[in-house]
């Protein structure tokens, strides 16, 4: 709804506002566009179903934020939203509750006349009569030619630390300085179209002073171009004293105008993490000083301590050391926290079966015979949680798991608060163990390999060559490097997403994946293909079916056979990141390996054929048994 006159003016799923449009970016209307402002304009009133308990989550995002010095969490919210919405669209559920935007960029110009002029100048009428309708909202204009039309003058300035403001139109047609007729000019924005850059001349109408949008584009155009003013639009606040870094010129609805940073956990099992986690969030004070099994004793026989005696005593001490560690240390970036996150699960998902419960059920299902050479485990995944919190966003610069560091988080509110948006999808997987001996084995004969040395050595360019100017710390141009094992795990996971897809009646965007690979201390050898779509869509069973016995070795084969050639070939076989190339995959490419983004969790990186069956020229790198190649 907008934020001046609480009309309803569209509907995005809850997931939407995790990785698409959420606080600070644009989202597009159908006739012009707004921005999702931050938590201080967000209202819960008369909505009492919000909370989503995801202790883990909860706690992961309380660490996270800990690098950024923002205060401590008590909550993860679901978008404000109340049932009868649609049935009712004058009513409070529709016209009072939702998610707060504001008209941006909040300069219109007329489709008719061409006049450029701000939204709250007087020029444009704001429309929407109907409220079962709200994709018909509008601006218009009152001209000779009728009421035709406003939509958004789609120019925007940003800059690397995050900011976002108008288009200073009046100041940039004028070079600078004023109009010589009157302070505050009628201005016309017309469009010449081409096929070069844009072509777009701004001109005053009242002393008919024009400019090209042209002249502040590129390198060049920054020159013509004002400080960033350190303005916060979707806070409503400005940098006291301005902002250093050189304002870019953007289009509004650009790629790069909002990147989220988000953390996502699975719901585990009683006695995986979940509850400790919520145990010590709440008990905190108190529990602090347990260092040994006799501080346990002591306290669980205080009656006012009998809920300690549901939990193991080494695990609770485990965990309290282990908070305390990070209390002491430095404040984790969000990937290691991401990462610290996957542990518990590996545990959950490769460990004795659980009990089943609403949020986690695990089925063991046989490993066919010859499948068996290369997977040690195969699990079906019938019910699955996954949450995700959005813990601020960035602009032009994403932010990075391999480089964290080049990106500036922006907040998502003003003052410090007590909680941050969150979704939940509930879906199904399939749990995969490759062989243990297997993988070590192949690891310790790849790791120094030439093939295995080029993607590294591109690892430490691709870090090197994004480095930030801003970063005044040490530099390893190799930290983050996932290792070999990584690197084989990943390949197999978008062999079989894509063998998947075209089996189990799901799309290849509704399905994600999470590889456990671990460490050289703490090795795991896992992949978890799941659905991950907010409606019935995931739960349909389609995914847990193909891991059955007949189906799995079938999916299995048929992947690796798709993976020994590629339409693309020979170029894509023979690909390899020597230097100066900094891409991080080898033999991949579309056609072959790479899948949505949305279900890749490392943006179709660390990808490589060769590692999985044999091409031309490597056929001494597989992993695959050879009695499993085709």
């Amino acid at each position: 709804m907008s934020s001046n006159s609480n009309r309803r003016v569209g509907a995005v799923r809850p997931s939407h506002l995790m990785f698409t449009a959420g606080i600070g970016s644009l989202v597009d209307l159908p006739n012009f566009s707004v921005l999702v402002k931050g938590l201080d304009s967000w209202s819960y009133s008369g909505i009492t179903e919000y909370d989503i308990d995801e202790p883990r989550l909860r706690a992961a995002v309380n660490r996270s934020l800990q690098r950024y010095g923002r205060g401590q969490i008590e909550q993860l919210r679901a978008a404000p939203w109340l049932e009868g919405g649609d049935m009712d669209p004058k009513g409070w559920a529709a016209q009072g509750v939702g998610v707060p935007v504001t008209p941006f960029p909040q300069w219109l110009r007329c489709t008719a006349c061409n006049v450029l002029a701000a939204v709250d100048s007087g020029e444009f009428a704001f429309i929407n009569s109907n409220p079962r309708t709200p994709h018909e909202a509008k601006f218009v204009h009152d001209c000779k030619k009728g009421k035709p039309l406003a939509v958004a003058a789609r120019f925007t300035l940003v800059c690397t630390v995050g900011h976002l403001d108008e288009f200073p139109y009046t100041s940039y047609v004028h070079h600078g300085q004023t109009c010589v007729k009157t302070p505050r000019p009628k201005l016309r924005m017309k469009d010449h179209g081409g096929n070069q850059a844009a072509n777009v001349t701004i001109e005053c109408v009242a002393c008919g002073t024009k400019r090209n949008i042209r002249e502040a584009m590129g390198e060049r155009g920054r020159r013509n171009l004002p400080f960033c003013r350190g303005r916060h639009p979707h806070l409503s606040t400005f940098e006291k004293n301005g902002c250093t870094e050189g304002a870019v010129l953007m289009v509004a609805g650009a790629s790069n105008q909002w990147f989220p940073l988000t953390l996502s956990a699975l719901a585990l099992p009683k006695g995986q993490g979940g509850d400790i986690d919520k145990l010590l969030d709440d008990h905190w004070p108190e529990l602090q000083g347990i260092e040994s099994r006799e501080n346990y004793a002591l306290l669980a026989g205080i009656p006012s301590f009998n809920y300690l005696k549901e939990f193991d005593a080494d695990t609770l001490v485990a965990a309290i050391a282990a908070r305390k560690a990070r209390a002491n240390g430095p404040a984790p970036s969000a990937p290691d926290v991401q990462a610290d996150l996957f542990g518990p699960e590996w545990d959950a998902l490769s460990g004795p079966i659980p009990q089943p419960s609403d949020d986690f059920a695990l089925r063991q299902v046989p490993v066919p015979a010859p499948l068996g050479e290369l997977f040690s485990d195969v699990r079906q995944v019938e019910r699955l949680r996954e949450a995700r919190a959005l813990i601020g966003f960035t602009r032009l610069d994403a932010p990075d798991p391999e480089s964290p560091e080049i990106a500036t988080r922006v907040d998502l509110a003003r003052s410090a608060q007590s909680w941050v948006p969150a979704s939940e999808v509930r879906g199904e997987g399939i749990f995969l163990r490759v062989r243990d001996d297997l993988m070590a084995e192949w690891v310790t004969r790849l790791e120094k390999s030439p093939q295995m040395e080029a993607h590294r050595e591109a690892f430490g360019r691709f870090r090197t060559n994004r480095k930030s100017d801003r970063k005044t710390s040490d530099f390893d141009p190799l930290h983050g490097w996932p290792g070999a094992r990584y690197v084989a795990l990943h390949t197999l996971s978008h062999l079989l997403i894509r063998t998947i897809a075209l089996e189990c009646g799901y799309n290849s965007a509704s399905l994600a994946e999470r590889i456990y690979a671990g460490d050289d201390g703490n090795p795991r050898t896992g992949i978890l293909i799941y659905t991950a779509v907010p409606d019935s869509e995931g739960t349909l069973g389609g995914l847990v079916s193909l891991a059955e016995e007949r189906e799995f070795d079938r999916i299995v084969r048929r992947a690796l056979a798709d993976a020994s050639h590629c339409s693309a070939d020979p170029l894509c076989s023979e690909r390899l990141p020597h230097d100066p190339a900094d891409f991080l995959h080898g033999a991949a490419c579309h056609v072959c390996l790479f899948v949505s983004e949305t279900t890749c969790e490392r943006g179709n990186r660390f990808l490589d054929r060769r590692f999985i069956v044999p091409l031309p020229g490597d056929k001494d790198q597989v992993l695959t048994p050879v009695g499993l190649l085709p």
